[in-house]
């Protein structure tokens, strides 16, 4: 992409991202489920939100996912029945996930993928005691488990915080806890979502909003396009309930990666131009994180190039060998 029609495009971080990791990414191999990834350490985006909304353009991004899914976290759910009801189904494998092992084990009658959303769509309680994803980013942003029985709202935490002292500077959520992941968390109660984006800290500048985003682990084709809109919107809604403006959006990662079967769409992608930015429009009326709904934040301007295609990996977490025997009769 050497003949750039508007080489200050914000679009051409992302771009070049892409390429760095094609050109510089040293190859790894899941230990859960066998996927290779080519990868790259430690690298920053930033988008400064009165130039537009940075949805990217070079192919269409699922906002519609990108709304009901922070929606979803800012109501602090983590039940997937109000994204499936919504027809949204980012979140599927890894419920699914939870009951595979359950069923492997006789606890649980087989069904597939497929009957087990709709079963989830169709049965409220099913939904409720098999649509749950403990330890997820909603649990942990709004429901932090306390000592004593207790919760700690981290999000209202943060806005009331900015509220009385623009200057803070201890405006930080986290969504890591070591108590349900990994090998540190006892095997029954290890979170079988891979906590990725861990990490977000708020800052005002001249009655201007800012968020910084932690990612530990990107995947840059398909998931980062969403994480980008998904946190420039989260900026954008926690500017308007503290009384301030957009300001920047920071995107700082750890291991960012590319998948090996998602090379051939990356190239795809980067024989594209981008084209003009959209502009985000938000319900002025909310004016409380709780009030937020997904119909007040409207998007003008959108003309993305086509869709580019390409399968998820659902890796990461804890992975049993139930997972590995789904991830292997998914690629048969």
């Amino acid at each position: 992409m050497t003949n750039r029609i508007n080489p200050d495009h914000p679009e051409y971080q992302y771009l070049d991202l892409l390429q760095d990791i094609l050109d510089h990414g040293e190859r790894q191999e899941d230990k859960g489920t066998g996927a290779v990834t080519w990868s790259v350490f430690g690298r920053q985006l930033r988008f400064d939100l009165s130039k537009g909304f940075p949805l990217l353009t070079t192919k269409k991004v699922y906002w519609k996912g990108v709304l009901y899914e922070l929606a979803w976290f800012l109501s602090g759910q983590s039940n997937i029945k109000y994204l499936v009801d919504n027809n949204v189904h980012i979140w599927d494998d890894y419920p699914y996930k939870i009951y595979r092992e359950k069923m492997d084990r006789g606890e649980l009658a087989p069904l597939t993928k497929d009957e087990f959303i709709a079963k989830i769509a169709g049965d409220e309680t099913f939904a409720k005691t098999c649509g749950e994803l403990p330890h997820i980013y909603g649990e942990l942003w709004r429901r932090w488990p306390g000592k004593n029985g207790r919760t700690v709202d981290q999000v209202q935490w943060l806005v009331d915080d900015l509220k009385k002292d623009p200057d803070a500077h201890n405006a930080l959520i986290s969504a890591w806890d070591p108590e349900y992941l990994y090998e540190m968390a006892l095997p029954e109660e290890a979170c079988r979502f891979p906590i990725c984006h861990n990490m977000w800290q708020c800052n005002v500048k001249n009655g201007k909003l800012s968020l910084h985003l932690y990612q530990r682990s990107a995947d840059t084709f398909l998931g980062v396009p969403f994480n980008i809109a998904s946190y420039a919107l989260l900026t954008a809604i926690l500017a308007q309930v503290t009384g301030n403006q957009p300001g920047e959006f920071i995107h700082t990662f750890g291991d960012v990666h590319i998948y090996d079967t998602h090379k051939d769409a990356v190239k795809e992608q980067l024989s594209r131009e981008p084209k003009p930015l959209p502009k985000l429009i938000l319900d002025p009326s909310f004016k409380t994180v709780d009030e937020f709904k997904p119909e007040f934040a409207k998007i003008e301007g959108y003309n993305p190039h086509p869709t580019i295609k390409a399968e998820l990996a659902p890796t990461g977490g804890l992975t049993t060998d139930s997972w590995k025997k789904f991830i292997e009769e998914k690629k048969g």
